[in-house]
């Protein structure tokens, strides 16, 4: 297997980032976002550590431009705290990319 080959992941309601790369994220977090949306999850909690914040920078900025994101907010203690994200989703309507 080479490194331009998809990874394939169950759609859940909440995905873990610490496997992918940094630069992996933004593409991977736009695909789970589709994804989570035509499964009808009205939220979804993105793990992406506490660390220094560069996941969670990333993942915030994906998160502002989606079209499929209503809100976003930190989780609360039992949910990752600092080190996860939930997002809530809009509906997507038949037809709508």
């Amino acid at each position: 297997m080479n490194g331009d080959e998809p990874v394939e992941f169950p759609i859940e309601d909440s995905i873990d980032l610490h496997t992918f790369r940094p630069g992996e994220v933004k593409d991977l977090l736009h695909d789970y976002l589709e994804a989570a949306s035509e499964k009808g999850f009205a939220e979804v909690r993105i793990i992406h550590g506490k660390g220094i914040g560069v996941l969670a920078e990333i993942v915030r900025s994906v998160l502002r431009k989606h079209p499929l994101v209503e809100s976003f907010r930190q989780a609360d203690a039992l949910g990752g705290s600092w080190g996860a994200t939930i997002a809530v989703l809009r509906r997507k309507e038949p037809g709508q990319r």
